[in-house]
């Protein structure tokens, strides 16, 4: 018989690795909705061939990942104390899961056409909420399966399989359907069909690999309790979780720690294309390169650190993480060839994964057995709650000053002031001596 989920986390004690790498590959499936879907080819495809306008496309694709964000962050933490309540959380996860993968199959009906914005909004923003809830369940596996001296580790891991796969994702989906003469299904290019048909190849990505996490990785026992009654419950639990935020006080620095940093790193996401084409006159091919060359890094970053984040704890591999991103984004913000802005941004990549992994390392290690998942919901909130200051706060500066230089700088005020709150969280190590 497979050691029980909580048997995993105990020092010492046999982890499952089925689980445990079944786990991991979840990651590997995710990425692809996020990699093709929101970052790179819908994104494009619903600016330039649906709404025909890059500008007012732009626009309202913010709306669209805008109000998908404030769902997200004020369901996250209900629907992780409901599921603390009812006990099981795979349910969950294959649901949103589900949701997702619908979602991605269903933008196939999105024909180059205005009159498709609505179908758009709808799928994209569903497929939205579905990756990002199942994320929060999905998260709080790990204490329960990782043992905690190798939590950092198999959080590392898992997220450098998730860059792996959203790389592998989108090469396949670029040289197999996009870029490919002719495919296998003889797809109609007039229609964009070859374009379509990678968020078909999203759906089957995420769902085939996907399913080792369904059937292999134990879970929970139900609680009993009916999802009327959980509900009820849980929001009483979150309640009470607010009104004692003392009692979790170093949680609560951490998530608002968390939520500016994370800022600002993904505002280096969001302008680091629109500042690589207008201070280094870099191409849309190049900027492309550019990005899958991040992308390889941090996946790197976060492999490399895996090991780090258990020997130093997850909180320590955050501020090292701070301090290698603060100063290559310094550096990139400086120079002043393409050659010397591939060198920094490559450097600034390996710092990437590593503070986006020890951060759920860090929680992970920390997170009351029994408010797992509702803390997850949190990690969620952190990460979305104030996604808006970054992007508002860059484009401000910048319009101030009429220097893309000086609207990036901002960046580094969100990574200082996140470095600083963490010095105030205590090591994951001093935690557990108490304990």
């Amino acid at each position: 018989m497979p050691p029980s989920p909580l048997q995993s986390s105990l020092p010492g004690a046999p982890e499952n690795k089925r689980a445990l790498w079944s786990w991991a590959l979840y990651d590997w499936a995710n990425s692809a909705f996020f990699t093709i879907i929101l970052t790179f080819v819908f994104a494009q495809y619903f600016s330039v061939s649906v709404i025909q306008d890059e500008v007012a496309g732009t626009r309202a694709w913010g709306n669209i990942v805008g109000i998908a964000g404030v769902v997200i962050a004020i369901l996250a933490p209900i629907l992780g104390a409901i599921a603390d309540q009812s006990g099981r959380r795979k349910p969950w996860l294959i649901s949103f899961t589900l949701l997702c993968v619908v979602s991605s199959a269903m933008l196939w009906t999105v024909t180059p056409d205005q009159s498709q914005f609505w179908t758009a909004a709808l799928w994209v923003g569903l497929g939205t909420l579905g990756a990002e809830f199942a994320f929060i369940f999905y998260n709080s596996m790990l204490p329960d399966l990782a043992r905690p001296e190798r939590t950092g580790r198999w959080s590392g891991w898992a997220w450098g399989l998730g860059y792996v796969g959203g790389i592998a994702s989108l090469v396949v989906a670029l040289y197999g359907f996009i870029e490919a003469e002719g495919t296998l299904f003889n797809l109609d290019r007039d229609a964009a069909e070859h374009v379509r048909a990678t968020f078909v190849l999203v759906a089957v990505w995420y769902l085939v690999f996907a399913l080792p996490a369904f059937f292999f990785i134990p879970d929970r026992p139900s609680t009993g309790l009916s999802l009327g009654a959980a509900t009820r419950a849980g929001l009483a639990q979150l309640k009470q979780s607010i009104a004692h935020v003392r009692q979790y006080r170093d949680i609560a620095r951490f998530l608002i720690a968390r939520m500016l940093y994370t800022d600002g790193l993904a505002t280096i996401f969001t302008f680091g294309g629109v500042y690589a084409a207008g201070t280094f006159n870099m191409s849309p091919t190049e900027v492309l390169q550019f990005a899958i060359a991040l992308n390889v890094t941090a996946g790197l970053g976060a492999l490399g650190f895996a090991w780090i984040d258990d020997a130093l704890g997850g909180r320590n591999t955050i501020l090292l993480s701070l301090v290698g991103l603060g100063c290559s984004a310094f550096a990139i913000l400086v120079v002043d060839g393409a050659t010397a802005f591939w060198i920094w941004g490559m450097i600034l990549g390996i710092f990437v994964g590593p503070l986006q992994s020890a951060s759920r390392s860090h929680l992970a290690r920390v997170a009351p057995p029994h408010l797992q998942t509702q803390m997850f919901g949190l990690f969620a909130f952190s990460g979305k709650a104030t996604a808006f200051a970054g992007p508002l706060l860059v484009g401000w500066v910048t319009s101030v000053t009429d220097s893309q230089r000086w609207g990036m700088s901002t960046i580094l005020l969100f990574l200082l002031i996140g470095f600083v709150l963490m010095l105030k969280v205590p090591a994951t190590e001093a935690r557990k001596a108490e304990d």
